[in-house]
């Protein structure tokens, strides 16, 4: 017997927020767009269609839609500020305001961290690496990272010492015609972590995209290069 094929829900089998979801993007916002608006990843966004959640995001996306057909609001920084005000925690059999389930943010007290992403979160905006970066920076440590991308989304030859310093050191070649470079490290200081704090903050969270800036910025690779692979690395300078 063939496997079954799940079908898509009908536009009236969808809930609330699902329905309001739809229309943002009919007014020209992806889900992405949605996801910065509320403050969550996009894979929550993609669960109001899948796993029926988004009940507690309704009344926002509603105030946010109005906005934007009845009152001509269309940056996102303002829609997130007025979803923020109509946004309320689950609360608990008892009363108590359920605590939120985020993954731990693991620094050493030698100021040591590693987070790492691929291609679904980087699509999303490496959200999970956010955390990481914004307590390098209020601790005030030294950052590295690695990106991965096709090899000619570089704009130098691996080794070059105008891209990373060393013959291919740090450069990693895969059989599918891609590129592992590594940008810092203990040895040549790596970057203040702080800078790279604002540049996330500066892209709405987004840390591919901060990333990407930096490397375009930096004349590394081209403005049209697609990262798919990402890993931060932290440490306490000595």
């Amino acid at each position: 017997m063939p496997p079954r094929t799940r079908r898509p829900a009908a536009a009236d089998q969808l809930n609330e927020a699902a329905q309001l979801a739809d229309q943002l993007q009919a007014a020209g916002y992806t889900k992405r767009d949605i996801a910065r608006i509320i403050n969550r990843d996009a894979s929550l966004v993609s669960q109001f269609y899948t796993k029926n959640k988004g009940a507690a995001f309704v009344t926002a996306l509603r105030q946010v839609l109005a906005a934007v057909e009845t009152g001509g609001i269309t940056d996102l920084p303002e829609l997130k500020a007025l979803a923020e005000r109509h946004i309320t925690r689950r609360t608990t059999t008892s009363g108590a305001k359920a605590r939120v389930r985020t993954k731990a943010v693991l620094i050493t007290p030698t100021g040591s961290g590693t987070g790492r992403v691929a291609a679904q979160a980087i699509s999303s905006g490496s959200a999970r690496l956010r955390p990481l970066i914004a307590e390098a920076a209020r601790q005030g440590l030294r950052l590295a990272f690695t990106v991965r991308l096709g090899k000619t989304g570089y704009l130098h030859p691996s080794g070059s010492r105008t891209d990373s310093p060393g013959i291919r050191r740090d450069v990693i070649q895969r059989a599918d015609h891609t590129e592992e470079r590594s940008y810092g490290s203990a040895s040549t200081g790596g970057f203040d972590a702080t800078d790279f704090a604002r540049r996330v903050d500066a892209t709405a969270g987004d840390v591919t995209a901060a990333i990407h800036q930096w490397l375009v910025e930096t004349g590394r690779i081209h403005p049209d290069a697609h990262i798919i692979h990402l890993e931060i690395r932290t440490w306490r300078s000595r």
